[in-house]
């Protein structure tokens, strides 16, 4: 990586859920489909056709590449709105309302980019969740601009050095494409046997 690359938006989100993950994505290029990820393309496919619209007081355009040149950012906004002159990003998402907090940093990014690009200063956005279809308000706070700023240092990091991650288990590992490739729960096995040996 040198200063003229540019980080996925999406690699935070990415690295926020799973570093192992995102150096799968990220750094060796991998991509594994399972239903969720296919529920996730098949959305993205429908909302990221380039438009702009007005439902009634709120301004609305889709599609749009976000950058910050501060941040080495860049990536496709799903909708863009305008309410009374305030702008905020609006991220869609297959799951439900809750289920993790990295969906929060990848508002907060494309907030970042906004403000570089507009001059505004961005205090909210919105994760709509297609199988509730809800929107969760995300603020954009102080404390999240700085998980956000720190979860950039680690991408920045993990892409410069390649090093990858050691696979570790968690919940959300249930609902990974790459559970297969990785299986966490076999590594530490593993550890355990040998030092029982």
């Amino acid at each position: 990586m040198n200063n003229t690359d540019y980080i996925s938006i999406a690699s935070l989100n990415q690295y926020a859920y799973c570093p192992h993950r995102c150096w799968r994505m990220f750094c060796a290029g991998e991509f594994t489909e399972n239903h969720y990820t296919i529920e996730g393309t098949s959305l993205h496919d429908r909302v990221h056709t380039l438009g702009e619209a007005q439902r009634e007081e709120v301004w609305q355009v889709r599609a749009i590449w976000l950058k910050s040149q501060q941040y080495h950012l860049i990536g496709k906004s799903d909708l863009i709105e305008s309410d009374s002159g305030e702008l905020y990003p609006v991220e869609y998402k297959r799951g439900r309302q809750g289920e993790w907090d990295n969906d929060e940093l990848q508002v907060c990014a494309q907030a970042l980019c906004l403000e570089e690009m507009t001059g505004q200063s961005i205090s909210r956005g919105y994760v709509y969740y297609a199988h509730s279809h809800q929107r969760q308000f995300v603020e954009i706070s102080d404390a999240l601009r700085q998980e956000t700023l720190d979860t950039i240092e680690s991408v920045t990091e993990l892409l410069e050095t390649g090093k990858m991650p050691k696979p570790i288990y968690s919940k959300r590992c249930k609902g990974c494409s790459f559970y297969p490739q990785c299986l966490p729960q076999a590594a530490d096995k593993v550890g355990r046997y040998r030092e029982d040996e």
